[in-house]
């Protein structure tokens, strides 16, 4: 199963985007900013960033400093980039990797808000009537 012109099944696919460094580089991007705003949420399992900021917990701002300053090394720190078959994001593909890793924290956000406002609730309500 490989993109060649021959094959019918890849028929008006460009095959050179199998083999490009910028689709790998940004996936990988996206998976490594997708866990760090994963570890922001689990600062807290129902509380608001906005209500338990960030620098509540420094190890983990530092652990996550660190695991972006790895991942910027990997990209642009020759020779590591072609070792590792990536290349150089510029500005508008990091803009791209935030965009569509950032509503991660909005959606835990309102996952925290129903589990607060509502779930809790229900389950106070159910110990008052068993009293």
């Amino acid at each position: 199963m490989q993109c060649t012109h021959h094959n019918v099944e890849f028929e008006g696919i460009d095959c050179e985007i199998f083999e490009s460094p910028v689709p790998m580089t940004m996936a990988l991007s996206v998976l490594v900013t997708i866990e760090m705003c994963n570890a922001l949420n689990s600062l807290s399992e129902n509380q608001s960033l906005l209500r338990m900021p960030p620098w509540v917990n420094i190890w983990l701002l530092g652990s996550i400093c660190l695991s972006m300053s790895l991942h910027f090394v990997i990209l642009y720190v020759d020779p590591l980039p072609m070792i590792f078959k990536l290349t150089h994001l510029d500005l508008a593909h990091w803009l791209v990797v935030l965009r569509i890793s950032f509503p991660v924290i909005l959606l835990d956000e309102a996952l925290k808000f129903v589990a607060r406002n509502y779930l809790e609730g229900d389950a106070e309500d159910a110990r008052k009537k068993r009293k």
